[in-house]
C-alpha cells in the first residue's frame, strides 16, 4: 500500500491553532442565550481580524473557512439554513476585510475594521435571508436591531483586538498589504 505523506509547516500549525481558537469561541458563543434570535457577539471575528492584521488576508481566509466548516459540523448545522446564513455573513465580512487592509492606518484601525466587518456580516445574512428564506417578508424592520448589535459588538470586538495588538507590540501584516 502506498503512503502519502504531507509536510506540515509552521504556517499550517499556526492556522490550525488559530482556527481551533475561533472554533472554540464559536462553540462557546452558541451556548450563550440570546434574547433576540440571530444576534450574537461574533467572538470568533476577534480571531479573524487579529489574524488578518498579523498574518495577512490569505491566512484569515483559511482560519475563517476552517472555523465555519468545523463549527457547523460540531453544532450539527452543516448545510442547514443557519450554515448558509453564517457563510453569507462570513463571505461578506471577508470581502470587507479584503478592502480595508488598504485603508490608511492613521485613519482606520481595529475598531473601525471590526465595525465594518460586523455590518458586512449582518448585511450578507440579511440579503441571503431576503432572497432565499423570507422573499415575501419585510425584513427591513429587523435592520435597526441588527445594525445596533453590529455597531456594539463590532466596537467591543475591535477594542479587544486593538488591546491585544497594543500588548503584543508586533508589526502587522497590513502595513505590507499582505
Amino acid at each position: 500500500m502506498n503512503e502519502i505523506r504531507l509536510a506540515v509547516t509552521a504556517e499550517d500549525r499556526r492556522i490550525a491553532a488559530l482556527a481551533a481558537l475561533a472554533v472554540g469561541l464559536t462553540l462557546a458563543e452558541a451556548a450563550l442565550p440570546s434574547p433576540i434570535p440571530g444576534v450574537k457577539p461574533g467572538f470568533a471575528n476577534i480571531v479573524i481580524l487579529l489574524v488578518m492584521l498579523r498574518y495577512g488576508f490569505a491566512t484569515a481566509v483559511w482560519v475563517m473557512a476552517i472555523r465555519l466548516l468545523a463549527a457547523s459540523l460540531m453544532l450539527g448545522s452543516f448545510l442547514s439554513p443557519g450554515f448558509w446564513l453564517a457563510a453569507a455573513g462570513a463571505v461578506a465580512s471577508m470581502g470587507v476585510l479584503y478592502a480595508v487592509r488598504y485603508f490608511p492606518r492613521r485613519l482606520f484601525g481595529p475598531v473601525s475594521f471590526s465595525v465594518l466587518m460586523a455590518f458586512a456580516h449582518v448585511g450578507g445574512q440579511l440579503v441571503l435571508a431576503k432572497l432565499w428564506l423570507f422573499a415575501d417578508a419585510d425584513i427591513s424592520l429587523l435592520m435597526p436591531v441588527f445594525a445596533l448589535a453590529a455597531l456594539v459588538f463590532g466596537a467591543v470586538n475591535g477594542l479587544i483586538v486593538a488591546r491585544l495588538i497594543a500588548q503584543d507590540g508586533m508589526p502587522d501584516a497590513q502595513s505590507t498589504h499582505a
